[in-house]
């Protein structure tokens, strides 16, 4: 090892002199921040609470929430319009010349009581608003959670299934994941799937639609509303309503639906198109698969929203086997009469050939549809109760959407109620909230003047029902 010289070693003795001047200064800022660590915690400590103390307080308790409804139930003891007032009030509305041949009623909700009417006892050709007696006898006729399902059997023959339509025109081919035009339908692809989950070899489909009986097409029907989007040939097997773009509400709709409804089970299943045909299921044919529409409950709203004929047909068909009619344009019709005078509703003056009041040649006088309004806004059955929610809204759903959107808007939001619609008939049957909070029921009907200056009359007279306080 190497020597130090002198001055090495003075050089040595004043680093090591620094190095202890640097741990002193090291050890002093220690003992400071250790002295700083004791003084905070001496301050937590002994500042008026314990650290422990510190840890579990917590703030002061809020005050309690408490619910703000925004709507609210119409106070009972709201005043009844005067039935001079509102005839009064609603005279220069009924002056409109747009009204044509016009029936009309109003009443107290609440109590039944007719407040004003014009003609109401006059049949008159319904439009759509046929669908208000539909769905009052479907409430009264069936329960909310009933069903319709489509079945598949075994065919005849080795390798053959038939493929049965209940009535629900509701089923869907679009993919999974994708809707079909009616939520919460069936799907082709879940039939598809339990057939080929019991290992079922299938090479030939038949499509049974024996569950309806009589013609497909209504008294009163024309064949060119088919192409048109308003109606399908009603057969208890079909897609989407019939209609060809699943997706559009008033589609071409198809002639041959249950045929294609076959086709679509047999391209999800890989079998030949051309192996489709019709026919009737064997007695006794084991099951394969099996898929149900949604609640009734669901059908009737889309029935109505939409103004949908064929679910209509469908669901007049359901009620002619729940009250043990033949399940044709007959014997749902009669179905419906039926129910609706059990319910006590007077049917003088109705003849209907359909469901759907797409027929030229129905007739309802405005005191019935009325009547089924106040039945079901008042105490007379509560099973009619849910009709209200299905009315479309004025200027926000379905078929009123695109209505009270512009000029006299003073029913949008307030007026619920169903359309109907043909070339020379316009109806309005619903109700509606006066600004006294009270609630009024109205049937309104005109014929004889086409829709662009009959629905705006219409429109007006509910308006002036909102804006009322007739006292």
């Amino acid at each position: 090892m190497a020597k130090l010289g002198s001055k090495d070693r003075k050089l040595g003795s004043l680093a090591a002199r620094r190095r202890k001047r640097v741990r002193l200064l090291l050890s002093a800022g220690l003992v400071l921040v250790v002295g700083a660590g004791a003084a905070v915690f001496a301050g937590q400590r002994f500042n008026g609470e314990s650290s422990a103390d510190a840890a579990t307080t917590t703030m002061p308790e809020p005050p309690p929430i408490l619910p703000d409804p925004k709507v609210a139930p119409v106070p009972a003891d709201a005043p009844v319009p005067n039935p001079a007032a509102l005839a009064a009030v609603l005279g220069p509305a009924l002056a409109d010349p747009g009204l044509g041949n016009f029936t009309g009623a109003v009443s107290d909700a609440a109590t039944g009581t007719v407040l004003w009417s014009q003609r109401p006892e006059v049949p008159m050709t319904p439009a759509s608003t046929t669908k208000i007696a539909t769905a009052t006898a479907a409430l009264l006729a069936l329960p909310p959670e009933h069903r319709v399902a489509t079945r598949v059997v075994q065919g005849a023959v080795p390798g053959q299934i038939v493929l049965i339509g209940g009535g629900d025109p509701t089923l869907t081919a679009q993919p999974a994941g994708q809707s079909g035009f009616y939520p919460g339908a069936p799907r082709v692809e879940d039939l598809a799937a339990q057939i080929r989950g019991a290992g079922t070899p299938v090479d030939s489909i038949v499509v049974d639609t024996s569950a309806y009986a009589g013609p497909t097409m209504a008294q009163g029907w024309f064949p060119a509303d088919i192409g048109a989007g308003y109606i399908a040939p009603i057969e208890s097997l079909m897609l989407d309503g019939g209609r060809l773009n699943p997706l559009e509400d008033e589609s071409p709709r198809t002639a041959t639906a249950s045929l294609d409804t076959g086709r679509a089970l047999a391209a999800a299943l890989g079998v030949d198109p051309a192996k489709v045909t019709p026919g009737v299921a064997p007695p006794g044919a084991a099951p394969l698969a099996s898929v149900e529409s949604a609640a009734l409950r669901d059908r009737l709203g889309q029935m109505m929203g939409h103004s949908d004929n064929v679910l209509a047909e469908a669901i007049g068909r359901e009620i002619a086997i729940a009250v043990g009619t033949e399940p044709s344009f007959g014997g749902a019709v009669t179905a419906i009469g039926q129910t609706l005078s059990s319910a006590g509703i007077d049917t003088n003056g109705m003849t209907l050939h359909d469901a759907s009041g797409l027929s030229v040649d129905n007739r309802i006088p405005a005191r019935l549809l009325d009547q089924a309004l106040t039945d079901a806004a008042g105490d007379a059955d509560p099973r009619l109760r849910p009709m209200l929610d299905y009315l479309p809204v004025a200027g926000a759903t379905g078929t009123l959407s695109e209505r009270y959107a512009s000029g006299d808007r003073r029913g949008a939001g307030w007026v619920r109620a169903k359309t109907g619609t043909l070339s020379n008939a316009s109806a309005l049957v619903g109700y509606v909230t006066d600004v006294d909070n009270r609630v009024l029921t109205f049937a309104l009907m005109s014929n004889d003047r086409p829709p662009e200056v009959s629905r705006p009359a219409l429109d007006a007279i509910a308006s002036t029902l909102r804006s009322c306080g007739c006292l």
